[in-house]
């Protein structure tokens, strides 16, 4: 995944996210504002708080989005490509105190996925042209596919010591663009508590993350049709919790009648075929939002051992739909799910 601010990509991507319309005199009790960053729609809506005090904070949660997506943007200049050049060059580099954290928790993440989601292959993503403002059909150099691929970069190849970060591979490129958005949901949160803002709910791209709720109500999210307008179902949030979509449909080209999307196996260095989209709703813990984003990308990758995927970061509710479009939901999730119009899980598991 990728940073790009791509207005291909604002055309392709359908909103994941459908906010019940508010009536009448609630209508003041929202404050609702839209941006774009980290190369996706955001949508920061709260509720209960006057509106000047909920302009302050949104305000501030976007100027934090704007200097994240400056300062870790996977190919223009910033701190993460001034690294990615470093461990290159077989150097260690001196980085943030904050890109130092994020480096920890997201090679401790990764492991817990066995590498099939791995920031550390940025080459292949580029090689694949995901690293670019608009997305077309290409097709990669074979043998440098292939020398990618038995160069195995991995997060496990970085030293982390303190703000200093060195490889044991410079084959290692960081691209934290399936990361981010995560870890900026939880640092949303964080600015909103600290100005007293109790009730919101925050979507980076489909990646949402609710805090109380809409009043008398929870605030309910869909889970998008990946082929078509509209959503599969609806689902209700609780106070911190957070759900999470890897899917084919929101970064992709097509060649020759194939699809080719932007999460990549690295085991094979090609677009990961078998899943058309991974839902995953995280409790409400410590990092969620940064949860919600890492863990559906393993499982999407996997395919058939979905299931055991999610488990693996201690995930009970989950929906994956396969590339033949059929439904398989946890038995968790679909205590909880609210099925639109005709459309059913074909199976449920434990």
């Amino acid at each position: 995944m990728t940073f790009a601010r791509s207005l291909t990509l604002l055309r392709l991507f359908p909103l994941l996210v459908a906010i019940a319309t508010l009536a009448g005199c609630a209508r003041n009790t929202a404050h609702h504002e839209e941006s774009f960053v980290f190369g996706t729609r955001v949508e920061i809506t709260t509720w209960g708080v006057p509106e000047a005090q909920a302009g302050k904070a949104v305000g501030a949660v976007l100027r934090e989005f704007d200097r994240m997506h400056r300062a870790y943007h996977g190919w223009q200049p910033s701190e993460l490509t001034t690294l990615n050049a470093a461990l290159a060059r077989g150097e260690t580099a001196t980085v943030t105190p904050e890109l130092a954290g994020m480096l920890v928790e997201a090679k401790d993440l990764a492991a817990r996925g066995d590498q099939l989601f791995d920031p550390a292959i940025g080459k292949l993503i580029g090689l694949w042209g995901f690293h670019r403002d608009q997305y077309e059909a290409v097709t990669p150099d074979p043998l440098a596919l292939r020398e990618a691929v038995a160069a195995h970069p991995t997060m496990a190849d970085l030293e982390i010591e303190g703000t200093r970060v060195s490889s044991r591979n410079p084959a290692v490129q960081l691209d934290l663009g399936g990361y981010a958005k995560g870890w900026a949901l939880d640092r949303a949160a964080e600015i909103l508590r600290a100005e007293g803002i109790a009730n919101a709910l925050i979507n980076i791209g489909g990646n949402v993350l609710a805090l109380g709720a809409k009043g008398e109500q929870p605030w309910k999210v869909g889970i998008q049709n990946p082929r078509g307008a509209g959503a599969l179902a609806a689902l209700p949030l609780k106070d911190g919790e957070a759900i999470g979509t890897s899917g084919d449909y929101q970064r992709f080209f097509e060649r020759d009648g194939q699809r080719f999307c932007h999460l990549i196996d690295p085991r094979t260095g090609n677009p990961a075929t078998e899943t058309r989209s991974l839902t995953i709703l995280v409790a409400a813990r410590p990092r969620a939002g940064t949860l919600s984003d890492a863990a559906s990308k393993p499982a999407f990758i996997d395919g058939e051992h979905w299931r055991a995927r999610v488990a693996a970061y201690g995930i009970d509710h989950a929906l994956r739909v396969d590339a033949a479009g059929r439904i398989a939901v946890t038995r968790a999730l679909a205590k909880r799910i609210e099925w639109l119009g005709d459309v059913r899980a074909d199976t449920v598991v434990d």
